[in-house]
């Protein structure tokens, strides 16, 4: 079965809850699982559940079917991503067009290439979508 994951920040703002319908959507589509992830940052002090992450996601989008609840404890998001991507092997990462300006950014000092959907196939073989945020 296919992997989609889909970074989100918690609580969810306007543009995770985007990502996360598109990464639904995609995952329904494809009949792939879904791994929603958040990035707790050890400097923000801050602890988020399995449980408060699986019921905001079921509370913007629904319940879910085939869905795994990821919360990772790092310095860097954009790090943790790329982590969790390449520990479950996923096929499809599906992230916000702001997480993609961060990760661009992380690829420019780690790699001088910020070709994000090339590194990730190159390195991960994913395909990556970006989701553009939503207008107001």
């Amino acid at each position: 079965m296919a992997l989609v994951v889909v970074p989100v920040r918690y609580p969810l703002t306007k543009h995770s809850r985007r990502t996360l319908e598109e990464a639904v959507e995609i995952a329904r589509e494809r009949d792939a699982a879904l791994t929603v992830l958040h990035v707790d940052l050890y400097q923000n002090g801050k602890k988020v559940t399995r449980i408060d992450l699986k019921n905001a996601v079921e509370r913007a989008v629904g319940p879910v079917e085939s869905a795994r609840y990821v919360v990772r404890t790092g310095f860097l998001v954009e790090e943790s991503i790329l982590d969790e991507v390449a520990a479950e092997n996923a096929d499809i990462v599906v992230i916000g067009s702001q997480q993609a300006s961060r990760l661009r950014r992380l690829f420019r000092r780690l790699t001088d290439n910020p070709d994000i959907d090339r590194y990730l196939r190159t390195h991960l073989d994913c395909e990556v979508v970006t989701v553009e945020s939503a207008r107001a």
